[in-house]
């Protein structure tokens, strides 16, 4: 079982560890804490990843760029 938890460091107490043993009860885990972003919680997703790679990329070479005004918002 895989579950992912996202939250702030000052959101962890009690109740989170003992949902965590709920869920998995006698079972050896393994936990990995790393500072979260946006940037990489996008680019996790491959088809996220590709269309913001290709975007940039659009930016740069200015091509397939759509311009809008304030009045066709």
């Amino acid at each position: 079982m895989h579950i992912s938890y996202r939250l702030n460091a000052n959101e962890l107490d009690n109740n989170f560890l003992e949902s965590l043993k709920a869920a998995f009860q006698d079972k050896e885990i393994e936990i990995v804490v790393y500072e979260s972003d946006e940037t990489h919680f996008l680019l996790e997703n491959p088809a996220n990843k590709k269309r913001l790679l290709t975007a940039v990329e659009n930016i740069q070479n200015r091509s397939n760029l759509v311009e809008l005004n304030w009045e066709s918002i």
